[in-house]
């Protein structure tokens, strides 16, 4: 009796995760110009790994501003980062900055 009622609540546990990954993919598809049938679908009936296909595609397609990171050459910080600590460059221009030869202060 015990491992029945263990076996069902398992089944429903396994069912209520299915329908709620497949409903996250078709409420969350459309955001990144994804078919939402087709991938619920995909998720609905190749439990676990279709959830997992359409996050990784969805992924791919997800749009990031148009831009790279690295254009000619310099890195680019996030606005979200402006504010932190800078890279105080290589040595050779710490040097010119202070003049010095040699440059112990580390941050």
């Amino acid at each position: 009796m015990i491992t029945a009622l263990l076996e069902a609540v398992l089944i429903l546990s396994f069912v209520v995760l299915l329908v709620s990954l497949t409903s996250y993919v078709y409420l969350d598809a459309p955001e990144h110009g994804m078919n939402p049938k087709i991938w619920a679908a995909i998720s609905f009936f190749v439990p676990i790994f279709g959830f997992f296909l359409y996050v990784f595609e969805r992924d791919d397609r997800t749009d990031e501003d148009d831009r790279e990171m690295f254009v000619d050459g310099t890195f680019e910080v996030h606005e979200s980062r402006a504010d932190d600590v800078g890279f105080r460059g290589t040595a050779e221009e710490r040097e010119s900055e202070n003049g010095d030869e040699t440059d112990t202060e580390v941050r």
